[in-house]
């Protein structure tokens, strides 16, 4: 009798558990198509899960945290100001994939998806044929934003791809990608609380930790075990990762959009021997007192884990050096647009630890964006706002494609369009609102300029509220200037006619 994995063995149970036939689901979606357009431009989205602009030496952190990034930058347009469409993944990706506002696109809940209406308002339908496209995250919930647009893909890759251990079985369902993951791998057979089948749950873990131990003895590369994905069967090294995306981008054909969302510098913080003992400086961040909506977390305890994600992301910051210099090798540098960015940013103030949060501060929403143009040898800098609602529309640009009058974003400076000083950004948390009422629980972000309006709707006993920042001469949003500014009353009454006409033209 051939030898079955227990990884098999599991889904044969679950499957006849369930009455259902399971088939792999097939990296590829759609048939190759016998010629592409030679004329366009590679294009890859490279995006790093929770990485925050203000960790990051490229935009003048004191941490030497990302050389390579800076290296990189010195052949790209580097956006200083560029903002999340919400403060965790599902609003962030959505707004990235669909160029909307969450108060639109409608992912605003834990683990939720985007409104039906978007099944062919993303980035894979509109680029259209011209190019060969592929999608793989690696980040489950953000595969619950990618799933409903597998019919616009021509390759699609499962979340544990590239993973040293893996044990997450939505992907063997491919009828309805995100009902499996939901049923088994967040429900039936959950890492992180009791699962709901006692029987399934508990051989998925036994099973599962001996592989653990299996890859993690293979090498003793990872001092604080291999790096995983939270609450899922799921364990990887940053090497096999890059090396993976590397491999398949090198094997594409061209001209090709990839998009390719990691789960790194994302918690848990899990660094190499040669990044796990960095940053040893006994530095204390500036002092912010608790806020009520927080976690009261002891500002102590977040920096040491602020230490841990500074770790984890020069290490990132080293694999990607290795990807693009393997990239520039190949000739991909000069045939390619490369875009790097994040889909949210991570918290470690105000008695906040990571990023599961309704507050909307600078470290949660400013993210890095660097976008590198075909044969580009110097560096550009932007200081005006932008927003990740912004990339869509722009890749379009460069692609040569049509751009949708529903859009909310815009061109980017630099390609396509020149900076606007005047024009309003936005950021939207409401994962305990109903994604098909008002948005009425909920906090939002304005941003026009250097001045931050961020309104509080009312969370239990904590009334609404009103806070404005001078983003120039308070970077730590120290100081609420709602009650002295002059421009506070038009920020707000701005703010909440947007609200309102939002919630007015909900779906």
């Amino acid at each position: 009798m051939k030898n079955i994995s227990r990884r098999d063995f599991l889904k044969l149970t679950l499957a006849g558990a369930g009455g259902a036939v399971l088939s792999a689901l097939n990296s590829r979606v759609r048939p190759i198509r016998a010629a592409l357009r030679g004329d366009k431009p590679n294009i890859i989205l490279l995006i790093l899960d929770a990485m925050t602009a203000r960790d990051l030496s490229l935009y003048g952190y004191h941490r030497k945290t990302t050389p390579n990034f800076e290296r990189f930058a010195e052949r790209a347009n580097v956006y200083h100001a560029h903002y999340a469409g919400g403060n965790f993944t599902s609003p962030g990706t959505a707004s990235i994939l669909t160029g909307t506002y969450p108060w639109t696109h409608r992912a605003i809940n834990m683990s939720s998806s985007v409104a039906p209406s978007f099944a062919d308002r993303n980035i894979f339908t509109l680029l259209g044929d011209d190019y060969f496209r592929l999608a793989y995250t690696q980040n489950v919930w953000a595969n619950y934003i990618l799933n409903p647009f597998v019919h616009s893909l021509d390759s699609y890759l499962a979340p544990g791809k590239f993973s040293a251990a893996e044990q997450v079985l939505g992907g063997a369902f491919p009828n309805d990608l995100n009902a499996a993951y939901r049923a088994y791998d967040d429900f039936m057979t959950s890492n992180s609380d009791t699962p709901a089948s006692l029987l399934f749950g508990t051989l998925e873990r036994l099973l599962f930790r001996r592989e653990v131990a299996i890859a993690q003895n293979a090498a003793h590369d990872y001092p604080n075990g291999l790096p995983r994905i939270s609450n899922y069967s799921m364990v990887f090294r940053l090497s096999d990762v890059f090396d993976g995306i590397r491999e398949t981008i090198e094997g594409l054909p061209q001209p090709f959009m990839a998009y390719l969302h990691l789960w790194a510098p994302h918690a848990p913080y899990s660094p190499t021997p040669e990044f796990a003992e960095l940053f040893k400086d006994g530095w204390k961040p500036p002092k912010k007192p608790l806020h009520p909506l927080g976690s009261g977390i002891p500002q102590s305890a977040l920096t040491l884990r602020r230490q841990a994600y500074d770790r984890y992301i020069a290490n990132v910051d080293a694999e990607f050096g290795r990807l693009m210099d393997a990239w520039e090798r190949r000739g991909l540098l000069d045939t390619s647009h490369i875009i790097v960015t994040s889909d949210h940013g991570e918290s470690f103030e105000r008695g906040v630890d990571t990023h599961i949060t309704p507050l909307l501060y600078e470290t949660l929403v400013h993210i890095p964006l660097i976008v590198s143009s075909p044969g580009q040898t110097s560096r550009q800098d932007y200081f005006t706002p932008t927003s990740n609602v912004d990339i869509l529309p722009t890749i379009l640009h460069l692609a040569g494609a049509d751009i949708p009058s529903w859009t909310e974003g815009r061109l980017l400076p630099g390609l396509g369009a020149d900076a606007d000083p005047s024009r309003g950004i936005y950021a939207v948390e409401a994962k305990t609102n109903s994604a098909f009422q008002p948005l009425t629980h909920a906090t939002f972000m304005l941003l026009k300029g250097k001045d931050k309006l961020i309104y509080n709707t009312s969370y239990g006993d904590h009334p609404e509220g009103f806070e404005l920042y001078d983003l120039d001469h308070d970077p730590e949003e120290m100081t609420n200037l709602m009650d002295v500014s002059s421009k506070a009353k038009a920020l707000k009454e701005e703010l909440l006619a947007q609200i309102a006409l939002v919630n007015d033209q909900r779906p």
